[in-house]
């Protein structure tokens, strides 16, 4: 059974953010374990993305199911979220309350990915077999279905991102500078935290920061076939950098365009499925608070919040 090869749920934004997205099949792959979704929230005042990466292997012979459920139940989750954070904006009383969602989504997620798995697996056993009603014993192998999972939530006045095992996501602010805020380091293996393990959202990254001067000019998701392309990490920062500028100086449509092409020419250096989704801010910065009504205190309140502590 062949998994989805295109963006689960994308829709053009007409608002704050312009959103790309693509994903290519490894090189020599039958089809591809990658899934990827985007979504316009709020009249695009808001963004969701997601990508999650099936582990692939014969021992994960369902993962293209896998990262698919992955990429719908963060979205479905992810779509309530985004407009609370909408409506809460940059009224700092209700971060407390946006925060404490923030915590139990990845939770929400990973049940809802268990529930599906659990149901394909009854009806069509990994294994073979028949599950008969009242059966004792035999537990379901949800290894079949592993796979990784990324998403953010962005609006104008902040962002939200969660990561469970390989991929990136990488932030460049306004001065072309990127950063990984959920990074941990080069990959040591193959191995990778994944959907499939018991309690999977307790080894799920995740960050938060309020902006004091409006969105980052891009917010980009990929998985790890995509960085594997480089020969260093510092190539692959180079190229979210080029897509940030390219799109600045051509527009988003025209780095659409040529976007899944660079994703071909990455594949066959890594060999492996590579999917690429982004938001980029549709209008430049805000000016500083501080600039604007002569108050610094909201916006050092805001810099002293953001992290990973929720």
């Amino acid at each position: 059974m062949s998994g989805p090869s295109t963006p689960a749920r994308t829709r053009a934004t007409t608002g704050g953010f312009a959103i790309l997205g693509a994903t290519v099949k490894g090189v020599g792959k039958k089809y591809s374990q990658d899934s990827c979704g985007t979504l316009s929230v709020a009249q695009g005042r808001a963004a969701v993305l997601t990508v999650a990466d099936g582990h692939g292997s014969a021992a994960h012979f369902r993962s293209d199911l896998g990262s698919w459920w992955a990429v719908e139940e963060f979205t479905a989750c992810a779509e309530g979220f985004a407009r609370e954070a909408v409506r809460v904006g940059d009224d700092a009383k209700g971060w407390t309350g946006l925060r404490a969602e923030a915590r139990r989504l990845p939770q929400q997620v990973a049940h809802r990915w268990r529930e599906r798995a659990l149901l394909h697996d009854w009806n069509s056993p990994a294994h073979g077999g028949l599950r008969l009603p009242g059966a004792v014993g035999g537990a379901p192998d949800l290894a079949v279905y592993g796979s990784t999972l990324i998403g953010a939530v962005l609006t104008e006045h902040m962002l939200f991102c969660w990561q469970l095992g390989d991929g990136d996501i990488v932030l460049v602010d306004a001065d072309g500078t990127p950063r990984t805020p959920l990074s941990t380091g080069p990959d040591m293996g193959d191995e990778t935290d994944s959907l499939c393990e018991p309690e999977p959202w307790r080894k799920m990254r995740s960050h938060w920061e309020p902006f004091t001067t409006g969105p980052p000019p891009a917010v980009l998701i990929s998985t790890d076939g995509l960085s594997k392309s480089f020969a260093d990490h510092q190539g692959f920062l180079d190229f979210a950098t080029g897509v940030t500028e390219r799109a600045a100086g051509q527009g988003v449509p025209a780095v659409q365009a040529q976007l899944a092409d660079w994703l071909e020419r990455a594949a066959k250096y890594s060999g492996d499925d590579t999917t690429f989704v982004g938001a980029l801010a549709a209008t430049a910065p805000a000016e500083p608070k501080s600039a604007v009504d002569g108050s610094a205190d909201g916006s050092a309140e805001q810099e002293a919040e953001k992290g990973t502590a929720w």
